[in-house]
């Protein structure tokens, strides 16, 4: 989903929408959840405090969570999922990995495809909100499908293209490379999946260990073999991108 707490705001409230509005904590301390792509124009993002977020966007609708409400789009949009597949894997309240193939719902690109446009279509429908679909052959695939589809549209990345379309992204594409393990490969001149993957295995094992090298050098050549797990628990609060 795009901007989900946000997206939930504006459709709730019609006077919100078009405007900028930010979700998360008002205290001194607080910190955004998400901001809805008219504040993100201000530079307002996920994460940021509250207070800098006030100093660039001063006329923004400032709101907190109503996670009750979330929640309840949240069960519609999963249910339209789970009409596609048995294997639904949630991972936050906007987000979650399907199966099609195990749903019989998708079995070459072109009814990948249909269903994924038959699927914003449905959660337009139901909720009022956007939603943007990813489809690839593996997890990983799909959520860098999925975050480069955003807002509003859809990716499929054809078998055959993971390395051409990896190959310019940012090392932060990937799951796992968060700043710390970002930073270590840029004082190494990688900055790059397409540089991760010239690398070499041996030597990111030598940079960051065994588990993460071996790991990180499969998911630079679009390598992914996690199956998706339907029975894992969606976190109920969490910050979004």
């Amino acid at each position: 989903m795009d901007a989900f707490y946000a997206s939930v705001e504006q459709a709730s409230k019609p006077s919100l929408r078009g405007k900028a509005v930010i979700v998360g904590g008002l205290g001194p301390r607080g910190v955004v959840a998400t901001a809805s792509y008219e504040a993100r124009r201000f530079g307002v993002h996920s994460a940021m405090p509250t207070a800098q977020a006030r100093r660039l966007c001063p006329n923004g609708a400032y709101l907190i969570p109503r996670f009750t409400l979330y929640r309840e789009v949240s069960e519609v949009v999963m249910g339209l999922l789970r009409e596609l597949s048995p294997l639904v894997e949630p991972l936050s309240l906007d987000e979650a990995f399907v199966d099609l193939e195990a749903g019989g719902t998708a079995f070459d690109s072109a009814s990948a495809r249909a269903t994924g446009e038959r699927l914003r279509a449905d959660i337009t429908a139901a909720t009022g909100l956007s939603g943007s679909v990813g489809l690839a052959g593996s997890k990983m695939l799909a959520k860098v499908a999925s975050e480069e589809a955003k807002p509003d549209g859809l990716l499929l990345i054809e078998p055959g293209t993971e390395r051409e379309l990896l190959a310019p992204m940012s090392v932060r594409t990937l799951p796992g490379v968060g700043p710390a393990t970002g930073e270590h490969l840029r004082r190494a001149g990688i900055t790059t999946v397409g540089e991760l993957a010239e690398a070499g295995e041996d030597e990111l094992v030598r940079m960051v260990g065994r588990a993460h090298g071996v790991g990180l050098y499969r998911m630079a050549l679009g390598l992914d073999d996690r199956p998706v797990v339907a029975e894992r628990d969606a976190k109920s609060v969490s910050v979004e991108d």
